[in-house]
C-alpha cells in the first residue's frame, strides 16, 4: 500500500493531456489526487511501461468510489512528481476482484 504521510508533500504533474483525459471519466483533479492522501493500492505495469515506469493504483474516493489509476512519477529537479495517466471509475466486477484480493493478502498477513 501506498500512503503519504504527515511531512511528506507530493505534488502533481498536470497538463492538458492528463488532465481532460481523466476528467473525460468523471474525476475532478481534486479526487485524482485526493486518492493518494488515503490507502492507495499500488502495482507495477510492466506491459505499458515501455518509456517510462508506469503503476496501477486502486482506492477510492472520499465519496466511498472504487478508482482505477495509471500514473508515473517524474522527476523535475530534486522533486519527484506524480503524473496521473489516466483514472475512472472501477466496474463492479473489478471492486469485487480487488476487494477479494485484498482479504486473502490480509489473512496472509495475519489481520
Amino acid at each position: 500500500m501506498f500512503r503519504a504521510h504527515g511531512g511528506w508533500r507530493l505534488e502533481f504533474d498536470w497538463d492538458e493531456g492528463n488532465r481532460g483525459k481523466c476528467q473525460k471519466h468523471g474525476l475532478s483533479v481534486r479526487a485524482i489526487e485526493s486518492l493518494f492522501q488515503g490507502q492507495l493500492a499500488v502495482y507495477p505495469d510492466p506491459d505499458h511501461s515501455i518509456e517510462e515506469e508506469r503503476f496501477i493504483g486502486i482506492g477510492r474516493t472520499d465519496e466511498g468510489r472504487g478508482v482505477l489509476i495509471v500514473f508515473t512519477l517524474r522527476t523535475r529537479g530534486e522533486a519527484v512528481l506524480v503524473r496521473p495517466i489516466s483514472a475512472r471509475y472501477m466496474h463492479k466486477k473489478e471492486i469485487d476482484y480487488y476487494e477479494k484480493e485484498a482479504s486473502q493478502i490480509d489473512k496472509r498477513r495475519g489481520g
